[in-house]
């Protein structure tokens, strides 16, 4: 089985990842680090951590679809967190095997930003989170950005009937239905 977590930067993704994977004892593969493999590695593919989660997604997409296809032939069991799959892209995996894989989006969609910022500020793992480093107008302006992206991925799950849960509020209460859902 193959538990896709998507969604906005700071939505609590890899959470919910690193929760499934230590509970089902199956490995992890945040696609941030494909993303970084791309940007520090082969640049002249143009995907890059700096541009929006969308333009990410939609060239990196063939790449991702040819890999988890192969996991899926492989009957591998892995979860896949990033923000780098949109809901219209990967519903047709969805679809042509509905019992391979299982998928939600997180997002926020109308958090209160200097509480965001806040959370980012004491909550992160300073060793690890890379928008800790990042003054207080970068965090609040990327806030905003991952708030827009959060209400187009809402509709588009709505609209592909995949599963999206909202963290604006009871945060943690949201991945507790979030984890329960992909663990059903």
């Amino acid at each position: 089985m193959l538990y896709i977590i998507s969604g906005a930067s700071g939505s609590g993704k890899t959470i919910t990842a690193k929760k499934i994977s230590v509970r089902k004892r199956i490995p992890y593969i945040s696609l941030d680090w494909i993303m970084m493999g791309f940007t520090n590695g082969i640049p002249e593919y143009g995907i890059h951590d700096k541009l929006f989660p969308y333009e990410i997604a939609q060239r990196l997409w063939s790449f991702l679809k040819a890999m988890l296809e192969s996991m899926i032939h492989a009957e591998t069991d892995c979860v896949i967190e990033g923000e780098a799959i949109l809901p219209e892209l990967i519903v047709e995996l969805s679809k042509k095997h509905p019992d391979k894989l299982t998928i939600c989006f997180l997002g926020f969609t109308d958090v209160d930003v200097y509480r965001k910022l806040h959370e980012v500020r004491n909550f992160s793992d300073k060793e690890k989170d890379w928008l800790v480093a990042e003054s207080d107008e970068y965090i609040l302006d990327h806030v905003k950005n991952m708030m827009v992206h959060s209400r187009q991925i809402k509709i588009s799950c709505k609209e592909n009937s995949i599963k999206y849960f909202d963290t604006s509020e009871k945060f943690l209460d949201a991945l507790d239905d979030a984890e329960r859902y992909l663990l059903k």
